[in-house]
C-alpha cells in the first residue's frame, strides 16, 4: 500500500476524568469503528481495575480489604504496581503508590478532605498508614496489611497510552499518535516518511515567556509525559501548596517545577518518572536524571524569570527548532 491510499484518522473519548485521541494512519477505506471501541475497551479495562473513583474497581476493594486478607490482582493490576513499586524503590520513595491517604488529606484525589493544612496529629497518623515498603506478596497474592491503599493514578494514564498504542499494532495500524490527559506515545511514519512531532508542555505562564525556547520531539517509538504545579493546587496562609506529594515528608512538594518532562520508551515509566523528578526538585532531580540516563526538561521559576534545565538525554532526543508539531 502506498502513501496515496493512507490517510491520517483521529479518534476521541473520555476515560480516567480526562480526555484520549489518537491520531493514525490508515487505509481510506478502513472502517474506524472497531478501532475505536478497542481502544476504549482498553482504556475501561484499566478504570475497572485500578480507579479509586470506582467504588467496585479491583484497586478500590484492595483499599477497603481487612487486614491480613490476601488479594489475586488482576493481570494489568499487577503490571502497573510491579513498575510503580520498582520507581519507589529506585527513587528512594519519591515515587510512593501507597500516598492517596495523603493526598486526600491535603483535599486532592478521589477521597479529597477539605483543601488545608491538616491537624499534625492526624498527619502523623495517615503518613504511618503509607509507604510503599508495606507492599508485600505471598506465593503471587498480594497482603493487605491494614489501612494500605494504593493510589496509582500518576502512573495509570501512562500506562492507558501504551495498552492502545500496542492494541492499535496487534491491529495492523502502521503510525499512530496516542494521547491520554497529555501523556504521549507516538510509533511509525506519516504518509511522506515523517514522524510524529509534539510540542513539549510547559504552563500558560511559561510559555508565555518569549525567553524559554519551544521544544518538540520526534516520538519515533517514544513516550513523553509532563507533570507540574499548574494543574491542581490551594492557597494558605501566603503560601502555595501543590497536589503533588513528598511521600518522604507526608507534605506538599515546596518550590516544585512549573513543569517536569520526561520521554522514555514507554508511558508508563515516563509518567511515574515525571512525578518522581517532580518531587525531587530541579536540583536533585536533574542530578538523578544525569546519573541514570533518564531523559527529563525541567522549567523552574528562578530569581530573573523562567528557567529550562535539560538532562544529556533529553537534549539529544530534541527536534529541529523549526519542526511543527502535528
Amino acid at each position: 500500500m502506498n502513501d496515496a491510499d493512507i490517510d491520517i484518522a483521529s479518534l476521541g473519548g473520555h476515560t480516567m476524568g480526562t480526555t484520549w485521541q489518537v491520531k493514525l494512519a490508515v487505509a481510506r477505506t478502513r472502517d474506524l469503528h472497531p478501532l475505536h471501541a478497542g481502544i476504549q475497551a482498553r482504556l475501561d479495562a484499566i478504570v475497572a481495575q485500578m480507579s479509586t473513583w470506582e467504588a467496585h474497581s479491583d484497586i478500590s476493594r484492595f483499599n477497603r480489604a481487612a487486614a491480613g486478607t490476601t488479594h489475586t490482582p488482576p493481570t494489568l493490576f499487577a503490571r502497573v504496581l510491579d513498575c510503580a513499586t520498582d520507581v519507589a524503590r529506585r527513587s528512594d520513595g519519591a515515587f510512593d503508590p501507597t500516598v492517596g491517604p495523603l493526598v486526600a488529606l491535603w483535599g486532592f484525589g478521589a477521597q479529597a478532605q477539605a483543601r488545608r493544612i491538616p491537624d499534625p496529629t492526624l498527619l502523623a497518623a495517615t503518613r504511618a498508614r503509607c509507604g510503599w515498603q508495606r507492599l508485600h506478596w505471598q506465593a503471587g497474592q498480594l497482603l493487605q496489611p491494614g489501612g494500605l491503599e494504593l493510589d496509582l493514578s500518576a502512573i495509570a494514564k501512562g500506562f492507558g497510552v501504551d495498552q492502545a498504542s500496542q492494541w492499535l499494532r496487534q491491529q495492523g495500524v502502521p503510525a499512530a499518535l496516542v494521547e491520554v490527559g497529555g501523556e504521549l506515545h507516538g510509533y511509525g511514519r506519516k504518509p511522506g516518511g515523517q514522524p510524529w512531532r509534539v510540542l513539549v508542555e510547559a504552563g500558560p505562564e511559561e510559555e508565555a515567556d518569549t525567553d524559554l525556547p519551544a521544544r518538540v520531539l520526534a516520538l519515533d517509538d517514544l513516550a513523553v509525559a509532563t507533570s507540574g504545579d499548574r494543574w491542581h493546587h490551594f492557597e494558605q496562609d501566603g503560601a502555595q501548596f501543590s497536589h503533588t506529594l513528598d511521600p518522604r515528608t507526608g507534605a506538599p512538594v515546596t518550590r516544585a517545577a512549573a513543569a517536569v518532562t520526561v520521554a522514555a520508551r514507554d508511558a508508563m515509566h515516563a509518567d511515574a518518572w515525571a512525578t518522581a523528578l517532580t518531587v525531587m526538585g530541579h536540583a536533585q532531580g536533574l542530578a538523578f536524571a544525569q546519573a541514570h540516563g533518564l531523559a527529563a526538561r525541567f522549567v523552574c521559576r528562578g530569581a530573573h524569570g523562567i528557567e529550562e534545565h535539560l538532562s544529556p538525554a533529553f537534549a539529544r532526543l530534541l527536534d529541529a527548532p523549526q519542526a511543527q508539531p502535528a
